[in-house]
């Protein structure tokens, strides 16, 4: 299109109708964007990885609060391809427990908080390196070559037996590693050893389904935090009823989680994947001539 001349900007844009009883679903927009479907102006961010569209995202916020992972930055990719909202399972973890979204137990997790808690959030107050904690508890091999914030592994893969970047990831060091970022974020706040202990044990709990989905009690939408991205330095809030799915109506209603895990290894990831659930959200722009990805709040 751009080639032959038939659109005036070698740009594109999405905005999806979340009114499920109106007649239209959404529209894409070649060669421009539609005003009347976004509010204010967008937020514009680089593409850093093309083909992906890829660019860098911020801290993500459960209820104004930082979950510390991507405080020093992520990877992201908008796709309306992806019907959920896709990130690291220690972040998805996060977010299950305070949302209250079923999870399975990793008995790996509570082994390491059990036996080795005390000792890494010891390393941690000392002041040690959060990548090399793993190794000197002897849960992992270090090979320097990627630390905590960079390296985590899923534990659901691994428990379900499957590989992960062509290499079989080691359950107990996926574990610790979550378990480094968890208690690094639950310091920064200021928490007692003991509640973080306890805390950690919690999300030891909530780890994100393998199938992929997971539910919640569609009773308790009141009372869910808001799930804040920063993109371009601006906050993008998702309200509970923004990222619940509800399928059904009346006691036949079930709600499930717009959030699925899935850890990209280093050095792609860590990435999220803000799929339908965010682009619901936000009218989103691709702007091809000036390689950028902007979003506006819908309208």
């Amino acid at each position: 299109m751009v080639k032959q001349g038939l659109i005036s900007d070698p740009v594109f844009s999405f905005w999806f109708n979340r009114h499920a009883d109106e007649g239209e679903g959404g529209e894409i927009v070649f060669g421009g964007m539609d005003s009347s479907h976004y509010k204010g102006d967008h937020t514009f961010v680089p593409v850093t990885r093309k083909g992906y569209w890829q660019f860098n995202m911020g801290d993500v916020l459960v209820d104004g609060k930082s979950t510390g992972f991507c405080a020093g930055g992520c990877a992201a990719i908008a796709d309306s391809g992806t019907s959920l909202l896709a990130g690291p399972i220690a972040i998805i973890t996060e977010i299950n427990e305070k949302i209250g979204a079923a999870g399975v137990v990793s008995q790996e997790c509570k082994t390491v908080v059990s036996q080795y808690g005390q000792q890494i959030l010891d390393l941690l107050l000392a002041e040690t390196q959060p990548a090399k904690i793993c190794s000197q508890v002897g849960l992992c091999t270090f090979d320097g070559t990627h630390g905590v914030s960079a390296g985590i592994r899923s534990v659901v893969d691994d428990e379900a037996g499957k590989s992960n970047g062509g290499l079989k990831s080691d359950p107990m060091c996926n574990a610790c590693e979550m378990a480094v970022v968890w208690m690094q974020n639950q310091l920064a706040q200021n928490k007692t050893q003991e509640l973080i202990l306890n805390y950690i044990n919690q999300l030891c709990e909530r780890l994100p389904s393998p199938m992929g989905e997971s539910a919640v009690d569609c009773g308790s939408l009141a009372s869910m935090p808001d799930i804040a991205f920063t993109i371009g330095g601006k906050k993008f809030k998702l309200k509970p009823e923004q990222y619940i799915l509800k399928v059904g109506e009346g006691q036949a209603a079930q709600c499930i989680s717009g959030f699925t895990a899935m850890d990209i290894p280093p050095p792609r990831g860590p990435l999220w994947i803000l799929g339908d659930v965010f682009m619901g959200v936000y009218h989103t722009v691709f702007d091809y001539g000036k390689l950028r990805v902007g979003f506006a709040e819908s309208a």
